[in-house]
């Protein structure tokens, strides 16, 4: 009994599974609201070298975010999450054409897994509107 109840837990949790990413593949990226690992394509450029288009996983996604009016300085509240990086697998890419007393490498970061937190400024450009 044990093993019936074992293999029924594993099933109902694959059918779990797959229906997330069917919601998660058949929805719109309009009407997407979270923070997701999506694919994402650049040119990486430095001086004295000639550019290379990379495609990469980078985060992706709208955070809730929210500002309330108050009484005292600074006289609002804000919170304001942004999408951004939990797990990164750090990469390089050789450049090519580079000129002789340039290094090739080019480090970026790709995502692994994302998640909606406070803007850090060391690991994100953080842009107040």
């Amino acid at each position: 009994m044990p093993l019936r109840l074992l293999s029924l837990s594993v099933l109902l949790l694959l059918v779990a599974a797959a229906t997330v990413v069917c919601v998660s593949m058949t929805t719109p990226l309009q009407s997407f609201r979270g923070c997701a690992v999506r694919e994402f394509s650049f040119v990486a450029q430095k001086p004295g070298c000639k550019g290379l288009h990379i495609t990469t996983e980078a985060c992706w996604g709208r955070c809730h975010t929210w500002e309330r009016p108050i009484i005292e300085p600074p006289y609002i509240h804000r919170h304001h999450r942004v999408c951004t990086y939990s797990r990164i697998r750090h990469m390089t890419a050789r450049l090519p054409g580079c000129l002789p007393n340039v290094s090739p490498l080019y480090h970026y970061p790709m995502a692994l897994q994302c998640h909606c937190t406070f803007c850090s400024m060391e690991d994100t450009e953080c842009q107040t509107f």
